[in-house]
């Protein structure tokens, strides 16, 4: 996988190469007639950038959005607390994994989920000593660090089997992604959640097997993995730029799933994932249209649940999604774009 750095120097390099036009005809958007709808309440609109290739829909929504005249202003901060950064304004909106929102949500911080996009990225991978969840107690698990999605979601995961978070080897990374996958590779752990490009690398490179796939693998597969969560503040703030960006995001999900390889092609061109096999490969996995089918209260219940078992956050999961949930845009967008 590329570096934080040359990801977005590549980018940057690109842009000043392309337009949103070039764009539009590649993947067949449309300016949308917005006439009947108030104006935005701000022109731009900043949304966190990270290397992972299952937030096509996020990168797809830029140029919508552009289309619509609100410009996005991309906010490099890798991949590590990202919830953190949200509530601390440093960006409005971003796509995140469902199981790193929810110690935020319980702490009460100034975050709101808006909706699901869709199931899958994650799984979890074995060394020979590891088939299953249940044979992880007292093994080594490499984690991109303590509080990451991956980190939480096995913590889930083991709950949901019984077993103690607190009876696994947590081996948190240090500075980069890519920690956790090397020492899963360099054999110093006994498993490792991979997600976005990090499954298909693995398997390319025959090492470990998968224990679960959350695409596939019930009942993970029925639970969103990524979903779209706001500053508190800044949707209450501004609600009709708000539902324009939750708008673009759902239509942006649609066009990965049903036209995954024109996807890769514009992922690949705009040097957001430059491998297109790689990148076909996980945008034809994916299940993009869940957001469509499923509830996104369920997987934060869901999750909740597992994890106020085991005690790592405190509230219900009715109270979470009380105080950390508006689904009002959700709902409206579900009728305007059933057909």
């Amino acid at each position: 996988m590329i570096s934080n750095r040359s990801f977005f120097a590549s980018r940057r390099e690109f842009l000043t190469r392309t337009s949103s036009i070039a764009v539009a005809g590649l993947l067949g958007l449309h300016g949308r007639d917005v006439a009947a709808e108030p104006p935005p309440e701000i022109k731009k609109i900043r949304v966190f950038h990270v290397p992972a290739i299952c937030h096509a829909p996020q990168y797809l929504a830029e140029e919508m959005l552009r289309m619509e005249g609100i410009d996005v202003e991309y906010v490099p901060f890798g991949t590590r607390y990202i919830p953190d950064a949200l509530a601390a304004s440093k960006a409005d909106m971003t796509m995140w994994n469902a199981m790193e929102l929810l110690p935020h949500l319980d702490a009460n911080k100034p975050i709101v989920v808006l909706a699901g996009i869709h199931s899958g990225c994650f799984e979890v991978f074995g060394n020979d000593r590891v088939q299953s969840i249940r044979d992880l107690r007292g093994k080594s698990v490499s984690v991109t660090y303590l509080g990451g999605g991956d980190h939480i979601l096995l913590a889930s995961m083991l709950a949901y089997v019984g077993i103690n978070p607190k009876e696994v080897n947590w081996i948190p990374g240090t500075h980069s992604l890519l920690d956790a996958k090397d020492a899963f590779i360099n054999g110093k752990s006994d498993a490792f959640v991979g997600f976005a490009q990090q499954p298909t690398e693995l398997r390319a490179m025959k090492i470990g097997h998968v224990i679960v796939d959350t695409t596939t693998d019930r009942p993970w597969s029925q639970y969103f993995c990524c979903m779209l969560a706001a500053n508190r503040d800044f949707a209450r703030r501004y609600p009709i730029t708000t539902k324009r960006a939750i708008r673009a995001a759902l239509k942006a999900a649609d066009i990965c799933n049903d036209q995954p390889l024109k996807v890769a092609r514009f992922l690949a061109d705009k040097l957001y994932e430059p491998r297109f096999q790689i990148g076909s490969d996980v945008i034809q996995r994916l299940p993009y249209n869940r957001w469509r089918e499923a509830n996104p209260e369920d997987t934060l219940r869901f999750h909740a649940l597992r994890l106020h078992e085991v005690g790592m956050i405190k509230s219900s999961p009715e109270k979470l999604i009380a105080q950390g949930t508006d689904w009002r845009f959700l709902n409206e967008l579900k009728k305007e774009l059933k057909a």
